[in-house]
């Protein structure tokens, strides 16, 4: 059983996914009020995932997957309560809205407008240690990075670790560095 919820009062409808088929659109009314929306079954079949078309290749052309974990993102809009978790990769993760043609190497769908499409960088290195360090630094985007209830000032790059929570309008992300993936 599959739930969604109607996005105008918030109410959940459940239904019985294994009765369609994959791209099958399906229309609900809400029985609190009345909304009637739509949903579509399965993955789209307009383009590819975004994980598809960001994924880097090679010089082979083979897909790289011998690389280090580095941690990821986990993307929560809070609007939708829809949930991303997307991996990192030594140097700059710039992260921003998804869009077709945006260059941006992190980025993620959302419908929150007050999410720029190129939004802040992250980047993941190595101390003298040898350890991951992971800094987040705004791209002067327009609704501004927050690290808890405070904003990220121009040019200002502050060192995060794993289990921080930082906010990009108002989409939630949480950090999930390399160590604590492996336990």
């Amino acid at each position: 059983m599959k739930r969604v919820r109607c996005p105008k009062c918030d109410n959940y409808i459940t239904f019985d996914e294994t009765k369609y088929s994959a791209g099958q659109s399906l229309v609900f009314k809400c029985d609190q009020c009345g909304k009637e929306f739509g949903i579509r079954i399965g993955v789209s079949k307009l383009r590819n995932t975004q994980k598809e078309e960001n994924a880097e290749l090679n010089a082979d052309g083979q897909r790289s997957t011998d690389e280090a974990p580095c941690g990821s993102i986990i993307v929560i809009e809070n609007v939708f309560h829809y949930k991303q978790v997307i991996p990192l990769h030594m140097g700059d993760n710039v992260i921003g809205r998804y869009q077709k043609g945006n260059p941006v190497n992190t980025p993620f769908e959302t419908v929150d407008p007050s999410v720029d499409l190129n939004h802040c960088t992250l980047t993941v290195s190595r101390d003298k240690r040898g350890q991951l360090r992971y800094t987040l630094s705004d791209n002067n985007s327009n609704c501004g990075t927050f690290v808890g209830d405070v904003e990220l000032q121009p040019r200002e790059r502050r060192i995060i670790e794993d289990g921080t929570l930082f906010t990009l309008g108002a989409t939630s992300i949480i950090l999930h560095s390399a160590d604590s993936q492996e336990e």
